[in-house]
């Protein structure tokens, strides 16, 4: 008979396969010199996310939950995330490619065979109900995004294909009231939830407005038009200043089209879609939008409450739809697609109070600043959370398009500088009622 520890290294062992999947699928789909290349000082050269996956699943899994010999200690700070700024590290002496990938393979095989033998039923923190294999999977998919972002900053031809999105299956307008209350925000319960979910902890939230769906392609080009890049009056003091000196006149990837606007993507350049999710804006483009439109972003409550308070329980599911783990009828996650999905498009995914896709087709702004919840406790280190907490680091909530279904849910935080554009971020209004 199957038993519950059995049950969960299968999906644990499933769940490092998908991730090492997409990773290798992001990895061949280039030649060695695009791999090797710095295609933008924002982010990584591509080997060296190759590589850092697997340090990191060295690090944790196997010396750590295994206690087994180092596999490559000599790597160790090449691929620390904190000893080399991103712009730095194609000057490093990485591993070569081949070289990246049979790292990787050998330390998957170790991990394997520590999860074979690991206690997930008892014992340590780290590693009951598989939370460090969690962390690890979630941890790739995480850089697998980040990936995604490098091929959205490479130029040259395409190399990546996927299928469009699903059409609009209802129209999806206007917004809604989110009565005022408390709710459960953050989570004791789910078992791969990282330390900035955690914990539980009750909110109070007075009544207001949100959109049902992320602002359009359409609704942003209004803003535009309408000189909204030109008028200080719909900046704060330092969006202003940043817009100058940025020089920012659109979104990251869009283009004059004759009298329209035209984005590129993936290499691929093409007219925008109006009812799509405007994409690639920082949060202070968001934040003028929401001005000039008369309202303002939502608070990280705020959206949390309208993605998993639901009225008629007074509970907190996992996600907007319910608690059960996403589908491609819930969302558009997990680069299924390669761009957003227009409003309306994913109507099983909807919350209770009709506000859609809040998870999946693009991270959303929130007004939020980054910090710990009320009892926060940093497990299993400090740099993946709190040393980040503060002032200079706004939160995002819901993924993207790119982001893979282990590595979002309704409690979970992402957070960013306010000036980022190359990560798929985008945004939805709020007001107060």
């Amino acid at each position: 008979m199957t038993t519950e520890t059995e049950r969960l290294r299968e999906r644990v062992a499933a769940e490092l396969l998908r991730a090492r999947d997409r990773t290798v699928r992001l990895t061949e789909a280039v030649d060695e010199g695009d791999l090797v290349a710095q295609h933008s000082p924002l982010m990584s050269p591509l080997v060296w996310d190759l590589a850092h996956v697997g340090n990191q699943e060295e690090l944790w899994l196997v010396r750590d939950v295994g206690g087994r010999e180092p596999v490559r200690r000599d790597i160790d700070e090449l691929y620390d995330a904190f000893k080399h700024a991103r712009r730095d590290r194609r000057a490093l002496p990485l591993l070569n490619a081949a070289e990246a990938r049979r790292y990787v393979a050998q330390v998957r095989d170790k991990a394997l065979d520590v999860l074979d033998h690991a206690r997930l039923d008892q014992g340590r923190r780290l590693v009951a109900d598989g939370f460090a294999f969690g962390m690890i999977v979630q941890h790739e998919q995480q850089h697998d995004e980040t990936m995604l972002a490098t091929h959205q900053l490479r130029s040259g031809p395409p190399v990546l294909s996927a299928p469009p999105p699903p059409a609009p299956a209802t129209p999806v307008t206007g917004e809604v009231l989110v009565p005022g209350g408390t709710f459960t925000m953050g989570t004791d319960t789910e078992v791969w939830a990282l330390d900035n979910e955690r914990p539980a902890h009750q909110v109070f939230v007075p009544s207001f407005h949100i959109d049902r769906a992320a602002v359009t392609n359409a609704d942003y080009a209004a803003f535009m038009d309408a000189g909204g890049y030109d008028d200080p009056r719909w900046w704060s003091s330092p969006g202003w200043n940043h817009r100058q000196e940025a020089g920012l006149v659109a979104p990251a990837h869009w283009r004059r089209d004759g009298q329209g606007w035209a984005a590129t993507t993936f290499g691929r350049t093409e007219p925008i879609v109006p009812d799509e999710p405007v994409v690639h804006v920082g949060f202070h483009e968001a934040s003028a939008y929401a001005t000039w439109a008369g309202k303002r972003l939502p608070t990280e409550a705020e959206w949390e409450k309208a993605a998993r308070w639901d009225p008629a329980t007074g509970r907190s599911r996992r996600y907007p739809w319910g608690d059960e783990s996403p589908s491609p009828q819930h969302a558009n996650l997990g680069q299924l697609h390669l761009r957003p999905a227009a409003a309306g498009a994913f109507p099983a995914g909807a919350s209770p109070l009709g506000v859609h896709q809040l998870i999946g087709d693009v991270w959303e702004w929130t007004s939020s600043d980054f910090h710990g919840y009320p009892g926060f406790a940093a497990f299993p280190y400090r740099e993946y959370s709190e040393v980040f907490f503060g002032p200079d680091y706004k939160v995002l909530r819901g993924g993207s398009f790119g982001t893979d279904r282990s590595a979002v849910r309704g409690t979970f935080r992402n957070w960013d500088y306010p000036i980022r554009r190359q990560i798929f971020t985008g945004f939805r209004c709020a007001r107060d009622a």
